[in-house]
């Protein structure tokens, strides 16, 4: 007899298998991130189909076969309509559950990611337009800081001194910020590896590490900064992918 597990859950991915199966992706709140067998769930009379779609937070029950877990029953929670109403909106949701699908391990319970997923689409859900880009930034330099990489931003990672306003660059190998009198000693191979990072984007990726939502509402960011920010977000997110 198999035993039935019951929990509530965030539909990360879907894969197609076979004629009518999905492999589904699910971040769970009791059993973190968890890979569950939809079974026929592709045909249009699939009592599963209407509660296991992309993004939805639904109650699940699942048991634990040889091979795989299979989906026995799904009741959806939330929808996130406003999200599916904005595409803006919808791809920053595509990238942050890139991120989670990418870099959590399966079968590990974390609370506190939980929390930050299923509060970060409440929130998503109600914010104005304006707003979508930065917040995905907080979505995702909180989870690196949630997975045990926060990056080091008020010393230099190298020489340990207290970082002054000048000039930086962002190391992602050391998880931090390196001060340019450290930089000068590096090798031309490892100075190929640094991002410059202003003084402004440090200070906005210290206040975005505070986890408090209501600091979305307050930032004003400009375009450089906006992108300086992106550019560093996404050479530290390539290097945690590869190591």
């Amino acid at each position: 007899m198999f035993t039935h597990f019951q929990t509530q859950g965030f539909f990360l991915k879907k894969e197609n298998k076979g004629e009518a199966n999905q492999l589904l992706t699910i971040f769970t709140e009791d059993f973190g991130k968890i890979k569950i067998l939809g079974r026929a769930i592709r045909k249009i009379t699939s009592k599963l189909r209407p509660s296991a779609d992309l993004f939805y937070l639904s109650e699940i029950e699942f048991i634990q076969g040889k091979n795989y877990k299979t989906l026995t029953d799904a009741f959806v929670i939330e929808k996130f309509k406003n999200l599916r109403k904005n595409p803006e909106k919808i791809i920053i949701v595509y990238k942050m559950t890139d991120a989670v699908e990418t870099l959590c391990g399966e079968g590990q319970r974390d609370t506190k990611i939980w929390r930050l997923l299923f509060d970060g689409l409440q929130y998503l859900n109600n914010l104005n337009n304006c707003k979508t880009k930065i917040f995905y930034y907080f979505f995702l330099w909180n989870f690196f800081s949630l997975l045990g990489y926060k990056p080091e931003l008020y010393s230099c990672c190298v020489c340990q001194r207290k970082l002054l306003p000048e000039t930086f660059w962002f190391l992602p190998c050391e998880g931090g910020i390196v001060c340019w009198r450290c930089l000068k000693n590096f090798s031309a191979e490892q100075k190929e590896k640094t991002e410059e990072i202003t003084v402004d984007a440090v200070k906005i990726l210290r206040l975005l590490l505070k986890q408090d939502w209501k600091v979305l509402k307050l930032l004003k960011i400009s375009v450089e900064d906006l992108k300086n920010v992106e550019k560093i977000s996404f050479s530290y997110f390539k290097f945690l992918k590869e190591i």
